[in-house]
């Protein structure tokens, strides 16, 4: 059977009208599901298939330009739920946190302090000089520090390590810089004082928090390594700052998680007007 010339140029415009037909069902079948999900609230769904119109149908413009409205609300609505998570979880840690700080003293002197620090009642800050070992604290906004203490021992410790009696431990990092690490004298006693927070602190609040029903050994290495047993008053208040730092930290987090969903909502509405 011969075709004419005629016969073939019109199978070939049906071709390919066929074909940019089913491209362009294509790209509706992904905006309907990138719809329905957005009205399930399955927003990571939703944004999913709205990228993919582009990938896939590059030229489906229409389909395109309704996904890009889609995303918007998508992106509104996400952030509007996030702020509500944000809420709910910050109305229950303050809650509890208004609980914790029953267990804590708060220090600031305004004269030099921006931020105040939070000391463990159990273990009390004023009196911990005249103990060899470990206290601790929490600044106002989470940040959790350790300070390890010797007096009448000369050592010249840069960093101490915890111990457990099954063998597991916990070290910190060296700390040699002014103002975390000095010694000074008294007229009836020498003191040995070093600061640890952020990546030096390296967990050993952790671990005390972790193995706080069990014997604990400080060990404060520097010239020479000397050790002591933790005493339980001091195990507690190494316990009670991670807590109450974990809690802090998390406060901290919801807060910026908040305003960055609501700088979002901002930003979406201006490009509305």
């Amino acid at each position: 059977m011969r075709f004419s010339i005629h016969t073939s140029i019109l199978l070939l415009f049906s071709l390919i009208i066929l074909s940019c037909s089913g491209k362009d069902r294509g790209a509706k079948e992904y905006l309907r599901d990138a719809e329905r999900a957005y009205e399930q609230g399955n927003y990571s769904l939703s944004k999913l298939k709205i990228d993919s119109i582009k990938i896939l149908y590059p030229e489906s413009f229409d389909e395109i330009n309704a996904g890009f409205e889609l995303m918007q609300d998508v992106r509104m609505s996400e952030n509007k739920r996030n702020i509500f998570f944000c809420d709910s979880m910050l109305r229950e840690n303050y809650n509890q946190l208004s609980e914790m700080l029953t267990q804590f003293d708060f220090v600031r002197d305004s004269r030099y302090q921006e931020f105040g620090e939070y000391y463990p009642k159990v273990y009390p800050h004023q009196s911990s000089l005249s103990h060899n070992g470990l206290r601790s604290g929490v600044r106002e906004k989470g940040t959790l520090f350790i300070e390890s203490i010797l007096s009448g021992i000369s050592v010249k410790h840069y960093k101490i390590k915890v111990t457990s009696a099954d063998g597991n431990f916990a070290e910190t990092n060296a700390v040699t810089s002014d103002g975390f690490n000095y010694q000074f004298n008294t007229l009836e006693n020498t003191y040995e004082i070093v600061r640890y927070s952020g990546s030096d602190e390296n967990g050993v609040a952790q671990f005390v928090h972790t193995f706080q029903d069990e014997p604990i050994t400080v060990h404060f290495i520097g010239s020479r390594t000397t050790t002591i047993p933790l005493t339980i008053a001091a195990k507690m208040g190494i316990a009670h700052s991670y807590e109450l730092s974990t809690l802090l930290l998390n406060i901290e987090q919801l807060k910026f998680e908040k305003e960055k969903s609501n700088a979002l909502i901002r930003y979406l509405e201006s490009r509305d007007k």
